[in-house]
């Protein structure tokens, strides 16, 4: 059975509902000797301590999608064919302009939200200059199949999820395609074509978006061979301004570190409650060296550019929870850098589902202006901007934070 799949769910309800039950109906009807009626109770109690824990995780799991298969999360899992060294661009000598057009094969996506909103597709890519074989996920906006655009190019935004994560998240937990489609339908915000890439590739190890020779080679996977495949089998526009990546967590660190690393590739991206330095999640292989953690941090990297990268950064977090790294950012940036730093109350929420979601119709506004080149929406209030290109802190709302303004300045 699926690890988040309905019959797996129900078995766990009944195993659950059984294990109430036996300790009621039986507890002083067990004959026999006094050490096999204890054994006996012992084990009806561990029976229902396991099915009330596996319950509760799975609740958990299929509400945040954590782990997406039982590989997943019993760490068997692998998508990984080959990580050679690819240099310093991730290519590894080959263009991918010039490789021949791979047609895949989609179909329906099964689990919670992947029938919403017009429905999400999957497909199965291997990555020809990754070498990582993983699931993708497709969602198209409600113009793409309409006949009046037939002629028209979508912008595209990569989203990333946290780890652990599932690439569903985005449409299970975030309802993103759900939010989206009316604003989409009524103008108000761009029709984007969704790509959700698997990003756990390593059993039980965090891959920080990083290539790492002979482990894995995370970031060519992400910003190489999946818009490859998008370009090549839908209406996409060409990169880098049609583009953008956004993530929250760890994806948020990779969301940031991708479009700085690669304004070649990304245009926009938005990191809802990340950090700069891969350190941030002790487990990514992006934090294994010094050197890793430098080629990986997107303040260092953008601190060593020779020219400011072109790239528009969208950061919000709380408090110690990723607010603070978007205002180093917005510190270092020289246009045509620019940098907009969200400032989210504690009181809006953890590190969670539900600090994210509320965040989704914002930062497609934003990204909207960004790709899109439009004004903002009525009833928005223009951030000004700072000496440094980025833009005073703000709450989800929109409207200016007096406080969080003074701390980017």
């Amino acid at each position: 059975m699926s690890l988040t799949g309905t019959p797996f769910l129900a078995t766990l309800i009944v195993l659950a509902v059984v294990a109430l039950a036996l300790p009621l109906a039986l507890w002083s009807r067990l004959r026999g000797p006094r050490p096999l009626r204890a054994a006996a109770r012992v084990l009806m109690l561990l029976f229902a301590q396991l099915t009330a824990v596996a319950l509760v995780f799975t609740l958990v799991n299929n509400a945040n999608n954590l782990y997406d298969t039982w590989g997943d999360l019993l760490g068997t899992g692998g998508h990984v064919q080959r990580a050679e060294d690819l240099g310093a661009d991730g290519k590894g000598g080959i263009a991918p302009e010039k490789l021949p057009k791979v047609k895949q094969a989609f179909r329906q996506a099964k689990g919670p939200g992947m029938h919403a909103a017009g429905g999400v597709r999957v497909t199965e890519l291997k990555g020809r200059i990754s070498g990582v074989t993983a699931e993708v996920y497709v969602w198209l906006p409600p113009q793409y199949d309409d006949p009046a655009y037939r002629d028209r190019t979508f912008p595209v935004v990569e989203l990333l999820p946290g780890y652990p994560g599932s690439a569903k998240a985005w449409f299970g937990s975030l309802k993103a395609h759900e939010q989206l489609l009316p604003l989409m339908r009524s103008g108000r915000i761009a029709p984007f074509i969704l790509v959700a890439p698997r990003t756990n590739l390593l059993a039980g190890r965090d891959t920080g978006c990083a290539n790492v020779p002979g482990r894995v080679n995370a970031d060519s996977w992400l910003s190489l061979d999946v818009p490859k495949m998008v370009m090549d089998n839908f209406r996409a526009r060409p990169a880098p301004a049609g583009w953008a990546v956004a993530g929250y967590s760890a994806g948020a660190h990779c969301a940031a570190k991708l479009a700085v690393a690669h304004p070649d590739r990304y245009r926009a991206a938005v990191s809802m409650s990340g950090y700069n330095d891969p350190i941030g999640e002790s487990g990514s292989l992006a934090a294994r060296t010094p050197a890793l953690r430098a080629a990986n941090n997107p303040y260092l990297l953008l601190q060593k550019a020779a020219v400011p990268p072109r790239v528009a950064l969208y950061v919000s977090g709380q408090p110690h929870d990723g607010y603070e790294a978007g205002l180093a950012l917005a510190r270092l940036a020289k246009a045509p850098t620019t940098v907009r730093v969200v400032y989210l109350p504690r009181s809006a929420g953890g590190h969670t589902m539900g600090l994210w979601r509320p965040q989704v119709v914002p930062a497609f506004r934003w990204l909207t202006e960004q790709l899109d080149g439009r004004p903002p929406a009525p009833g928005a209030t223009p951030p000004a901007r700072s000496s440094a290109g980025s833009t005073p802190a703000e709450p989800a709302s929109g409207t200016a934070s007096p406080a969080g303004a003074a701390r980017t300045r």
